[in-house]
């Protein structure tokens, strides 16, 4: 039996599950010289986990450890890769590894698998890999060591959902709160002297006074997506 790893980045919303992907099917060689070909995992979902239902969520691959096994993941294939929503078992190693991914200190997945088939492929850029073409899935874990920077996660959940109107008014405040910032950066100082032209700051240099607004500013960019 083999691992593989990725790493993450975290995003927040929801209850007690994390979301992303356990594989990828990008084409660049991880570092074990390795790159999985899309429909590398349709039949051991279809076979062993009966749709992708029921993967155990493990930390750190501890197959012989009943505590570390930390949740249950349900996973299928898109157009990205191997996506999965594990969710977190209500006790206290569990809950400990979904706080670790929320504060950002856990950034990456690996998976547990022995391979069905394989074989030399050339890249792009003329290089060659091991494409790994079928594999048998055991497992997703969390844990610390990556071995391919492309997969990550999607969503930590870890407080009450919200509803789609709820959604609704949180992105009107948004934008909101976007528009009046941006009406003040078109204000000018009334001091009563009028500046010559060629002194007035420009934007950067008006974003570069004020780090607490350009934070607030690329804050409220990111929780747009954008």
């Amino acid at each position: 039996m083999k691992t593989k790893e990725f790493a993450v980045q975290y995003k927040d919303a929801g209850t007690g599950s994390i979301e992303g992907y356990a594989s990828t099917w990008i084409r660049k060689q991880d570092s074990w010289g390795d790159v999985v070909a899309k429909g590398a995992f349709t039949k051991t979902l279809a076979e062993r986990w009966n749709g992708g239902k029921g993967i155990p969520f493990l930390w750190a691959h501890q197959m012989d450890n009943l505590k570390s096994f930390i949740g249950t993941a349900e996973a299928d294939e898109d157009d990205k890769g191997l996506h999965f929503v594990a969710t977190f078992d209500d006790t206290e190693e569990a809950q400990k590894v979904r706080q670790l991914y929320k504060d950002g200190r856990l950034r990456k997945f690996s998976f547990a698998y022995d391979v069905r088939e394989a074989g030399v492929v050339t890249l792009d850029d003329n290089s060659k890999a091991n494409e790994l073409r079928e594999l048998d899935l055991y497992e997703i874990s969390a844990v610390t060591v990556p071995a391919n920077d492309d997969a990550g996660v999607v969503d930590v959940k870890s407080g009450r959902r919200n509803s789609k109107s709820d959604e609704d008014k949180i992105k009107q405040a948004i934008n909101l709160l976007q528009d009046v910032l941006g009406e003040l950066d078109q204000e000018e100082p009334d001091d009563g002297e009028d500046k010559p032209e060629d002194n007035a700051p420009d934007a950067e240099d008006q974003k570069a006074s004020n780090p607490e607004k350009k934070g607030l500013l690329e804050y409220i960019n990111s929780l747009k997506g954008e």
